[in-house]
Parts: C-alpha cells; sequence; structure tokens
C-alpha cells in the first residue's frame, strides 16, 4: 500500500476518535449529570468546554513544536496521552476529576488535531489533497455521528462510563500503528524556539475570559466575573502585541498576509462561532425539553451529521477541480438560511418539520469544512503546515468555546439556575413549569444570532481568490 494511503488511515482513525468523543460526551451529558455525585450543569458544561479549551490552548504550541521537532513524533505521543486520558475519565468520582481527565484526554486531542492535516498535506500531491483532507473531515464527522449513536446505546445498557472504554483497544492499536509505520517527510528549519510568553498569554488569556463569561451566567455578573472578562480580553489583546514583536511567534503573523490563508482562517473562525452551539442546543432540546433518554435524542440528530458526511467527500473532490470559494461561500449561505429557519421554529411541533433545515445545515457544513480546509493548507510554505494546522484547529475551538459559553450565557439569563440545572440533566423543572416552553425562547435568541454571524462568514470566504494554488 502506498505511503500516503497509510498516512491516510491513521490520521482518519485519529480524527474520528477526538471528534467521538466531543458528541459522546455531548450526549451522555444529562446522564454524567444526573449521577455523578453533586454535579451541576457548571460543571457539566465544562466537562465539554474543558476538553476544548485545552485543545485550542495547546494547538499552536504543538503546532510550532511539530514544525520544530517533527510532526509524526508528537502524533504519535498524542495517541498514548489520548487513550490515557480515557481510561482516567472511565473511572471518575466525582465533577471535577471527569473535568481534569477530560483536560488530559484534550491535551491529546491537541496533539492529533495539530498534526494530522499537515502529515496529510505533506503526503498528498496538491491535486489529491482536498480529497484526502476531505476525507479527514468526514471520519470526524463520522465521529460524531457514531458519538450521537453509541453514546445513546452504551450509556443506555452499560453506563455512561463505557462511552469511554472504547477509546482504549482503539487508542492502544493507532498509538503502535504510527509508531511502527509514520515517518517524517520534511525536514525541520534551524535555529527558531518556542514562544513562551505568547503561548501563556494566549492560553490564560482564554481560559479567564469563558471562565469569567460561565461563572458570570451563574453568579449573576459580579465584579469578580466582570474582572475576569476583562483581564482575558486584555491578554488576548497583549498576546497579539508580543505575537508582532518576538522572533519566532506562536502565531506566524505574516501568514495572514497570504489573502487564501487570512481570508480561510476568518471564515474558519466565524463559521465555528455560528455553528458550535447546534450540536449542545439539539441535546438539550430532545434530552432537557423534551424529556427524551440519551438513545433517542441520538437518532433525532442523525439527520444532520449524515448530510455532513454525505456533503464532505463531494466537496474536497469538487475544491481540487473548482477551486475553494464558491463551496464553501455556497455551504455558509446554506447553513445561515437553515439557522433562520431554526429560529423561526415554534415551541410545539412534529419532528419532522426539523427534518429539513437539519439536512440544510448538514449539506452547508460539509460543503464548507473541506474546500476551506484544503485552501488554508495549500497556501503556506511546507515548513509551514505544522503552524498553519495549528492556527486553523484554534480558531475553529477558539469559536467553538465561545459559541458554548455564550450560548450558556444567553440561556442563564433567561432561565433560572435551578431550572437550568433540571434542563442540563434531564429532568422535569422542579417549579413545575413545561421544559419546553422555557427552552424555546433561548433558542430563538441563539439560533438568530448564529445566522448572523454565518452570514459575516460569508464575506471573507469570498475573498480568499478563485482557485487553490499550492504556495
Amino acid at each position: 500500500m502506498q505511503y500516503k494511503y497509510t498516512v491516510l488511515t491513521n490520521t482518519t482513525i485519529g480524527s474520528f476518535m477526538a471528534l467521538l468523543d466531543s458528541n459522546i460526551v455531548l450526549i451522555s451529558l444529562p446522564t454524567i449529570i444526573r449521577e455523578l455525585p453533586q454535579m451541576n450543569a457548571f460543571e457539566g458544561l465544562w466537562t465539554i468546554i474543558g476538553y476544548q479549551l485545552i485543545t485550542a490552548t495547546l494547538l499552536l504550541t504543538f503546532g510550532r513544536l511539530a514544525d520544530l521537532y517533527g510532526r509524526v513524533r508528537l502524533y504519535k505521543l498524542g495517541f498514548a496521552i489520548f487513550t490515557v486520558g480515557s481510561a482516567t475519565c472511565s473511572i471518575a468520582v466525582n465533577g471535577p476529576m471527569l473535568v481534569a481527565s477530560r483536560l488530559l484526554q484534550g491535551t491529546g486531542a491537541a496533539l492529533l488535531f495539530s498534526n494530522s492535516a499537515a502529515i496529510v498535506t505533506d503526503a498528498f500531491p496538491a491535486t489529491e489533497r482536498g480529497k484526502a483532507l476531505g476525507i479527514n473531515q468526514v471520519a470526524g464527522v463520522a465521529g460524531s455521528v457514531s458519538g450521537l449513536v453509541l453514546g445513546g446505546i452504551l450509556t443506555g445498557l452499560l453506563g455512561w462510563r463505557s462511552i469511554f472504554w472504547i477509546n482504549i483497544p482503539i487508542g492502544i492499536y493507532a498509538t503502535l500503528r504510527a509508531h511502527t509505520h509514520l515517518k517524517e517527510l520534511v525536514g525541520v528549519p534551524k535555529g527558531e524556539r518556542l514562544d513562551p510568553i505568547g503561548n501563556l498569554l494566549f492560553a490564560l488569556g482564554l481560559s479567564v475570559l469563558l471562565l469569567g463569561l460561565t461563572l458570570g451566567a451563574i453568579t449573576g455578573w459580579t465584579l469578580t466575573d466582570d474582572m475576569a472578562i476583562t483581564a482575558g480580553l486584555l491578554m488576548l489583546v497583549a498576546f497579539l502585541a508580543v505575537e508582532r514583536r518576538v522572533s519566532s511567534p506562536m502565531i506566524d503573523l505574516s501568514l495572514f498576509r497570504i489573502r487564501m490563508f487570512g481570508a480561510g482562517i476568518l471564515a474558519n473562525f466565524l463559521s465555528s462561532l455560528a455553528r458550535g452551539t447546534v450540536s449542545l442546543l439539539f441535546v438539550f432540546y430532545f434530552q432537557g425539553a423534551l424529556l427524551l433518554d440519551a438513545l433517542s435524542a441520538g437518532m433525532k440528530m442523525l439527520p444532520f451529521a449524515l448530510a455532513f458526511v454525505s456533503a464532505g467527500p463531494l466537496s474536497g473532490y469538487l475544491s481540487d477541480r473548482y477551486g475553494s470559494r464558491g463551496l464553501a461561500s455556497g455551504g455558509l449561505i446554506l447553513s445561515a438560511l437553515s439557522y433562520v429557519w431554526f429560529s423561526r421554529i415554534p415551541a410545539s411541533v412534529p419532528y419532522s418539520v426539523f427534518l429539513i433545515p437539519m439536512l440544510m445545515a448538514g449539506v452547508g457544513g460539509g460543503m464548507f469544512a473541506s474546500p476551506n480546509s484544503s485552501s488554508i493548507m495549500s497556501s503556506v510554505p511546507v515548513t509551514r503546515r505544522g503552524v498553519a494546522a495549528g492556527t486553523s484547529s484554534t480558531v475553529v475551538n477558539t469559536g467553538f468555546l465561545l459559541s458554548l459559553s455564550l450560548s450558556f450565557v444567553i440561556m442563564a439569563a433567561s432561565i433560572p439556575t435551578y431550572v437550568l440545572d433540571d434542563i442540563f440533566s434531564g429532568t422535569p423543572v422542579a417549579s413545575g413549569a413545561l421544559n419546553l416552553s422555557i427552552f424555546m425562547n433561548s433558542w430563538h435568541t441563539i439560533f438568530s444570532i448564529t445566522a448572523i454571524i454565518c452570514l459575516a462568514a460569508v464575506v471573507p470566504s469570498l475573498m480568499r481568490g478563485k482557485r487553490t494554488l499550492t504556495a
């Protein structure tokens, strides 16, 4: 078998696993909140946010390390750490321990995310790169699909801890396979260093900002929460200032002078900011508002994920032939229209009403993801693909994190904390009020905002240029 297909197989497993654990936990979260002692909505949300946060804050560092010390070396380490983190998640005895274990798991995911796209880009020629990256993207979404269904099945039959057991044998196999079969194809640059100050400012800034947002939603916006948000924003501004001055920056800002790269990154951020909350809203609509079990909720979300999977490979193939701009921009417009549709859906409607906008959102997401990723990775020099992949994945995760946090803020603004805890745990609201009517007010507001953000992403997407060119 040609080496490029060995690369594609292994990185596809990595993408599948890393995104499997986003949705497999999401669909099981109401059960976890109910069964872990004294776990509340805040800790439940941070079970998801913590995984994404550690991934986002380490991606750029790991992308930089990959350019300096080798992508395959760090990729193999990522599989091992992810597997150990999965094992510790399965034995968590309370909310804080589960969140800490998810941070370890997220560290492994960061190593996988920051290197897989660069390894694939190195191994495939430009004429096949979009298709290969599209397969990776589809594998990730397939992980999401499997997570939604498998999480429901395992949680119902074996308990929520079993959702982490499946990673252990797969992780061991993939780690050994990567160690014995993958090799470095690109030499590392000499005389370059890490950026410890930039790394620290970015990690602390994003963490403190998100902590302030989510705590403020629960505590009612105290002075401490406001100070945390302000401090987080100031550290992120300081991070950008530092990156302009250090000799070996964490983010190579000169890459943003490449129009295709800068436009693709901005479109990626706005798209993830819009779609990051979609799965969360549907999970708590079906389980928290309608009080369905995990398996039923997962099955009802399949149309969205399957549509994404179907559109991904085709859009990747077409982008190799005709360029990324039209496909990516069309996907964003289709997604925005679906969010507008969701924002107008009344509180009590049959499930069939959701099918068309769910399919539109899935196809739109698939149309955007593969061409946009191919456009970004093909626009930079080969020695910068590690940091380019890290930057791209970081903006996706950062957008996703902000999307979750802002959605939580919107929900907490209109729903009392004790009611929000009931909705997040999938139990009837204690006050006797209907879960559905309380929840849908926030649903309409959030989807209206995501539609506007998604339409805004069309602007940079159209500005990227007509064709993807290999740097």
